[in-house]
């Protein structure tokens, strides 16, 4: 089993590649250590792990600091479009919904052009701009300070922002997922909005793909199991085998029903 140093520096490394540069008070917070601790831990990363410091920071290294987000919306763009395309298929016109940060969330919101008349409560400015392309629809965003480069908004004001709203569905992403089925997150507070739509919405839909079950983040949410339906692009690997298949007619699999 990988020691706490080594899972510590695991998590570190997925946040800087996350959000492209997070402060050593930051992280320290995050981990639940001393800033002596992740001073430490960035002493072994800065050697030749694309990583650098930065003026009390950790940042991807030159060469390799393209825009996070646009990284994250690039990948797996087969799976991202098969996966929005179902959930898409969920949502009739004239719905309500909620839309989470992401960049599966911000494939669905493009699979979701041809709707009309949607009410949009959203904190992902990509996905509020992708929509609003549709003139009969309502978007409805936080206020605060856009999170760059992701455009999106975070916090606790976003927190209170969902507490106001409900909505028929609520379409939203994770981090990673833990052998026991919980879901992850790099914040308390992303947790903390996520929970807010999930708790407001009438149906609940996580969207994600294959690569999250096993991977590693610092805040706890809420389990698979609390979700109405799940849809990936492919069945995860065969150490989850067994919590998906628990979830029954509540996990589809949206590569496998190319050609329906």
């Amino acid at each position: 089993m990988a020691s706490k140093k080594t899972r510590r520096r695991d998590l570190i490394q997925q946040v800087v590649q996350e959000r492209g540069g997070v402060s050593v008070g930051a992280l320290a917070e995050m981990l639940g250590v001393s800033t002596q601790t992740i001073r430490r831990d960035l002493d072994i990363l800065c050697r030749g792990t694309g990583l650098r410091r930065a003026h009390g920071r950790i940042e991807l290294a030159e060469g390799r600091l393209n825009t996070p987000f646009d990284q994250r919306a690039g990948t797996n763009l087969i799976g991202k479009r098969a996966i929005a395309e179902v959930a898409a298929a969920q949502v009739p016109d004239g719905a309500t919904l909620f839309i989470s940060i992401g960049s599966t969330a911000l494939s669905v919101a493009r699979s979701l052009h041809r709707r009309k008349e949607l009410t949009v409560i959203t904190n992902n400015l990509s996905a509020a701009v992708a929509l609003s392309e549709e003139v009969s629809n309502r978007i409805i965003l936080p206020g605060g300070d856009i999170r760059l480069p992701d455009r999106d908004f975070v916090g606790e004001e976003v927190v209170e922002f969902f507490a106001r709203y409900r909505a028929e569905y609520a379409i939203f992403g994770t981090a990673g997922i833990d052998a026991d089925g919980g879901l992850l997150e790099f914040h308390r507070a992303e947790v903390r909005a996520t929970e807010q739509m999930r708790r407001n919405a009438q149906k609940s839909i996580l969207v994600i793909d294959s690569s999250k079950f096993g991977r590693l983040a610092p805040a706890a949410g809420c389990n698979l199991a609390d979700v109405d339906l799940v849809i990936c692009d492919h069945p995860p690997p065969p150490a989850f085998a067994d919590l998906v298949a628990g979830l029954g007619e509540h996990v589809i699999y949206a590569e496998d029903r190319d050609g329906e």
